[in-house]
């Protein structure tokens, strides 16, 4: 790993470093500003000690980015349009992700000082989006090219909808057992088990479900979280040192032939598909040296683009044997290939089993771009680890109490984190960034609502307050910082 940072300038070097720390400081504060919502009802209906909880919530949030893959890192990295990627400089570089951090960390900060379960998801996504909208204003870019829009849809369905299906299968869930075993004490608040059987801990079997659910909670989302802390790291080190970082240095020969044989088939495919694609793609008609210096993803240059990458790759065994530009180069075409057919895929007139196909390619397209050297997995994970241990106290009352008019029952514990673990596995599945707050508060409120226990109509409206304002408020503190940090570093 050390001798990848070798030959930097010592200010590059600096800023490389200072922003490294401030992805980890951003895992660290996600950690234990979302610890609470993985622990609260554990914790809260007394299942488990605070202490031992947040312990064992810190190992599986660990083990939970150790083994999450990077689908949903790269959700988030590709919230930023392709052009912004494909050709970021040292400068930009260290604009984008210094003022994006700096807005994330900040509100961060001030949601947990008080007490808020506000969204970590929502005010990193909110900082990227604006950036790129930031950016695409300074370099008189369309505000419609300024992002990823598609990309944000998506996004903005996965966290619509999650918290509403916390809401309602929640309350469906603890419906269902109220049936199942109406007079059970799994209905018991820990206030009522304490009075009426004198009991400090929940029935057995409800506890091992509340134990079981917790840390399950937390290994969902250590592995999506802990991911956007993941793609946070690979924009920091391919914006600022990108001939390091743009590929996988460490891919075999078979990777790399896969890859090129991707782009062959790629070509295939948009020949036996003419008909259909070759206006869009001018396919026949566009020359490799119309490519320009200034690099863009023009779906009239695939052809030329496809070319270009065979012959750069020609006779590749390791990507260590290309120079540092040629490398850049490489991950261009890779990434502008996989934009065009993603808009290709969303063509009428292809068919179902054309467009799993493409899908495909698209996979083996991306296969040394989209990646994360494992020193980068570990010290993400470590840092989530670390910051769920400390600053739990703060959210688990608002969880807890402040959602309802009355305590949660051990029921109620029950359904909000079955389904939360759940959703956001589901989530992960489909490599979409959800909120485990959102999800977590929508379920007990959801739970409450269904105990006819009614809501605290104060906290609810400060949670909707801190879920609307988050992303505006993030987006113009990110898009102001980014434009001061562009006079400076640009």
């Amino acid at each position: 790993m050390i001798d990848l940072f070798s030959g930097l300038d010592a200010w590059v070097l600096v800023s490389l470093l200072l922003a490294l720390a401030f992805v980890l400081t951003f895992e660290f504060i996600n950690g234990f500003h979302d610890t609470a919502n993985a622990v609260a009802t554990v914790i809260y209906t007394k299942a488990m000690p605070p202490h031992l909880a947040v312990f064992f919530s810190g190992i599986f949030n660990f083990l939970g980015v150790l083994l999450g893959g990077v689908g949903v890192a790269y959700a988030i990295v590709h919230l930023l349009p392709v052009e912004l990627l494909i050709n970021v400089n040292t400068g930009h570089g260290l604009a984008m992700v210094f003022s994006l951090l700096a807005a994330a960390i900040a509100w961060n900060l001030g949601t947990w000082y008080f007490g808020i379960p506000a969204s970590s998801s929502h005010t990193l996504i909110g900082s990227i989006l604006g950036v790129g909208l930031a950016n695409a204003l300074i370099n008189d870019i369309p505000l419609a090219d300024g992002v990823n829009w598609q990309k944000v849809m998506d996004i903005g369905a996965s966290l619509v909808v999650s918290p509403m299906a916390g809401f309602l299968i929640a309350a469906l869930v603890l419906l269902a057992l109220k049936w199942w075993r109406p007079l059970s004490k799994m209905h018991k608040t820990p206030e009522q088990r304490r009075k009426i059987d004198d009991k400090k801990h929940p029935p057995f079997w409800n506890r091992l479900v509340l134990v079981i659910s917790a840390m399950a909670v937390s290994f969902v989302h250590g592995s999506n979280d802990g991911q956007k802390g993941i793609g946070l790291i690979m924009l920091v080190l391919i914006g600022i040192v990108p001939a390091q970082f743009v590929l996988d240095v460490n891919s075999t020969t078979y990777q790399i032939e896969r890859t090129r044989d991707a782009t062959l088939h790629l070509s295939q495919f948009y020949q036996r598909n003419e008909a259909t694609l070759g206006e869009f793609l001018a396919l026949g008609k566009a020359q490799q040296g119309d490519l320009p210096a200034q690099f863009s993803c023009n779906p009239k240059q695939t052809e030329p683009t496809i070319d270009a990458l065979q012959s750069t790759l020609q006779g590749v065994a390791d990507y260590h044997s290309l120079p540092a530009e040629k490398r850049i180069e490489v991950r261009r075409y890779l990434l502008c290939l996989d934009d065009t057919a993603r808009k290709v895929a969303k063509l009428p007139g292809l068919d179902v089993r054309e467009k799993a196909d493409l899908d495909k390619l698209r996979k083996d397209l991306t296969a040394t771009t989209e990646y994360a050297p494992f020193w980068v997995i570990l010290a993400v994970a470590l840092a989530l680890g670390i910051g769920t241990m400390v600053g739990w106290k703060r959210v688990v009352l608002t969880i807890g109490e402040k959602i309802g008019k009355q305590g949660m029952t051990y029921a109620q514990g029950m359904s909000a984190q079955i389904v939360t673990a759940g959703a956001i596995g589901m989530a992960n599945i489909l490599s979409l960034p959800v909120s485990t707050t959102h999800i977590l508060s929508s379920g007990v409120a959801g739970t409450m609502v269904a105990n006819k226990s009614g809501l605290q109509g104060g906290t609810v409206r400060t949670i909707l307050l801190a879920w609307v304002l988050t992303l505006p408020a993030s987006m113009s503190l990110a898009a102001g910082l980014f434009w001061l940090a562009s006079k400076m570093f640009v």
